[in-house]
């Protein structure tokens, strides 16, 4: 990106900081004007017109508008349009399960989840010969490669540790090949949190060795002339790739290409893969079923299958689903109800059924459903240590007391994990001043005692162990339960599901999601009584919400700041772009501070103004939206069609900036907006516009960077740039001021 540009982006963002900081989170801007009504702002206690209240429901009840959904939605009738998303089954989806179908692991069943992508504990087992590997050729492949990935990964560390002991003695002898990587070497993808199946093999790091690379002086020339020579590396790679050639591969149809990359030996397709061009790989992954694909990522690592997926089937759902507050109301519960895709190697399997069989079924439901199915999910119980609770008066405690002591002397400590407990009635039900106590923690703490997940070692479903269930009487939260076992979890979450407490604090969170940061009290009351009235219907509740004078007022619209998440996919809606890499969107969301599934603490994400309201993230912002606008953040950009002028020439700067301004943000522009986004759009054209050509316009390339699962990037074509230049300027600009920036 050119230095002048930068520093001129900068100043033009220095004016909507400023703007965008002064006026208080939850206040409208006053100084926005629509265009094509040219009316003043209505005072705020003025009910909507007709063309905001459908622009208010679509920024709030979706993940944004899409083009031509403010006049469909005026057309149906918005009433009729918000029973419909309030049933989202009356829906058609099928163009989004179309999508979907690219996905195949996540249709899977969890334990077919991890049969079929084994996580690293499994594959440590089958090393050691505690589990047995598939018959299955394709499972077969996927797990002998992955076992040889581990045993050249406990060989270098053997290595490493031998290098340390001996630079450790002074003896100034540095092993060789301790340097970097070759420059050029293409290192195979890493996920986060554990080292990569795709590291070096031994051939390739003894060759590294054999260059010299790191080693320490010269021998003597003595000591030359004496030395064997090692063999040309070129006479080892091709001894050991000979039938391996690039081009003989890449060329063979789909099915025999896969059917010779699962017959080679371990470690040799991992290999194979680093030797490619960037070209060749393209070629490599090109005109795959979904299952090849998903079966090629495998051999690399089966987490960079499951853990992608998991991401990108979500965006994909909140970017192309028709039944938006679904979508909208499944995120809110996936945050509501956090849990962290790091936690350990089994989350990402985990989370696949968390997110499609969990939440989601029940995201529109009735709450102590929701709530039961959180509490008995792999994925929560994981997440919480659940697995670790064990009843100090229970069986499982007494065996493990008799027990003879290990080779350290100790027995594995047995006892309550508190964490579930306390989350369940700070975070889930109660919140932090529902009036329960210490004690109430940890008399709940021994009633879930016993929830847990069978083989946990194995990514199994929940189990109910009556064995590490804490027997005899408890007293939690003003009742006694008589210690029934499973039944007494099952009274406890019905107790919370229903109490007008959570009712209240529950309210109060959708309100601040769905109406303003501050939502007004008689609403949250409101939305609370109904909770009661109904037992938690999540559908009622909402519906009093949708119903409300203050959900409807000039004080709610255009009220709320977007979060990272909302941001992106919105400016992907808003434009109509083809996602063709989603990994590359799930990339920016994480770029710009809210990764899905990145939040470590049980309290999920905020949804207020001030935790995203900062000069460093709206320069992100602006950053992402000069990529996605010029393609560079793996969606294609239409903006002749979106505009309705392809093969119109001579359309001029201004008439480009209205029609996007109207189709982008529905006219609602600052006035000093507009006039710094022309101003731009002529300083990057100079001299050669005046000459017809178009503008050059900004990429921030290295924005969108694969990393971790992105790494699929790499074996994807590069997108090409924009027809219209100028009209991708223009709308990379408009999607970065801070007019876009709320909902």
């Amino acid at each position: 990106m050119p230095t002048s540009f930068l520093a001129s982006l900068q100043r033009f963002l220095a004016v909507f900081l400023v703007a965008l900081m002064v006026l208080p989170p939850g206040e409208p801007f006053a100084f926005a004007r629509k265009k094509k009504k040219q009316e003043a702002t209505a005072l705020s206690a003025s009910p909507l017109t007709a063309d905001q209240r459908a622009l208010h429901a679509l920024n709030r009840l979706t993940f944004g508008p899409r083009p031509g959904d403010v006049a469909a939605v005026e057309a149906m009738g918005l009433e009729k349009w918000i029973d419909a998303q309030l049933n989202p089954e009356t829906i058609d989806d099928s163009a989004l399960e179309a999508r979907l179908a690219d996905y195949p692991a996540m249709r899977l069943s969890q334990h077919e989840l991890v049969e079929r992508f084994p996580s690293p504990a499994m594959i440590r087992q089958a090393e050691q010969g505690r589990r047995g590997i598939p018959w299955n050729p394709v499972e077969k492949a996927i797990y002998e490669d992955q076992i040889a990935a581990l045993r050249e990964r406990q060989e270098q560390k053997k290595s490493t540790e031998l290098r340390a002991q001996s630079t450790g003695q002074g003896t100034g002898f540095r092993a060789p090949g301790t340097g970097s990587t070759e420059p050029g070497m293409a290192m195979a993808p890493q996920s986060a949190g554990q080292n990569t199946a795709g590291a070096p093999s031994s051939s390739m790091m003894a060759n590294q060795g054999n260059q010299g690379v790191g080693m320490g002086p010269p021998p003597a020339p003595d000591m030359m002339a004496s030395a064997k020579p090692a063999p040309p590396i070129e006479e080892t790679e091709k001894k050991l790739y000979a039938d391996l050639d690039a081009a003989n591969v890449v060329n063979l149809p789909a099915d025999q290409r896969v059917k010779k990359l699962i017959e080679m030996k371990p470690g040799e397709f991992r290999d194979f893969l680093q030797r490619l061009s960037k070209p060749d790989r393209v070629a490599m992954f090109a005109n795959l079923t979904p299952e090849q694909r998903e079966t090629m990522f495998a051999l690399i690592n089966p987490q960079l299958v499951v853990g992608g997926e998991v991401l990108v089937t979500r965006l994909l759902r909140d970017v192309y689903s028709e039944r938006q507050m679904e979508a909208v109301m499944t995120d809110f519960w996936l945050n509501h109800f956090n849990v962290f895709l790091r936690k350990g190697e089994f989350a990402p399997w985990y989370l696949a059924d968390y997110q499609n069989k969990v939440i989601r079924p029940h995201a529109m439901g009735k709450f102590e459903d929701l709530l039961v199915a959180t509490a008995r999910s792999p994925a929560m119980l994981f997440y919480l240590d659940q697995t670790e609770s064990v009843g100090p008066h229970s069986l499982a405690a007494w065996r493990a007391s008799m027990a003879p002591a290990g080779p350290n002397g100790r027995q594995r400590p047995l006892g309550l994990n508190e964490n579930y407990a306390r989350e369940l009635m700070e975070l889930h039900t109660l919140g932090v001043d529902g009036g329960y106590t210490q004690r109430d923690v940890t008399e709940v703490a021994k009633i879930f005692t016993g929830w847990g997940i069978d083989r946990p070692d194995q990514g199994g479903e929940f189990e109910f162990n009556p064995r590490r269930h804490e027997p005899g009487q408890k007293l939690a939260l003003g009742h006694q339960f008589t210690g029934n076992g499973e039944s007494e979890g099952m009274q406890v979450l019905h107790m919370l599901a229903v109490s007008p407490v959570t009712a209240h604090h529950v309210s109060l969170e959708i309100a601040q999601r769905f109406v303003s940061d501050n939502p007004p009290p008689a609403l949250v009351d409101a939305m609370a009584a109904t909770w009661v009235k109904t037992g938690g219907e999540i559908r009622e509740v909402m519906r009093t919400m949708l119903e409300s004078p203050q959900f409807w007022s000039q004080d709610a619209y255009r009220a709320k700041v977007k979060t990272p998440e909302e941001y992106v996919i919105s400016a992907v809606r808003a434009t109509g772009g083809e996602v063709v890499h989603p990994a590359a969107l799930v990339e920016a969301i994480g770029q710009l501070g809210m990764p899905l599934y990145g939040c470590q603490t049980p309290n999920g994400y905020s949804w207020m103004a001030n935790a995203w309201l900062n000069s460093g993230e709206l320069l992100d912002r602006m950053n992402f939206s000069l990529a996605l606008a010029d393609n560079n953040a793996g969606t294609v950009m239409g903006w002749d069609k979106l505009m309705g002028i392809e093969g119109q020439p001579g359309v001029t700067p201004d008439a480009k900036e209205g029609k996007l301004e109207n189709l982008l943000l529905d006219g609602v522009v600052a006035e000093h907006t507009r006039n710094a986004v022309l101003a731009q759009l002529a300083q990057q054209q100079g001299p050669a516009g005046q000459n017809g050509q178009r503008p050059q316009m900004a990429k921030p390339v290295n924005f969108v960077r694969p990393r971790e699962f992105g790494q699929l990037l790499q074996s994807v074509a590069p997108l090409p740039p924009p027809g219209d230049q100028e009209a991708a300027l223009l709308g990379g600009l408009l999607l970065g001021s801070p007019d876009f920036q709320r909902r």
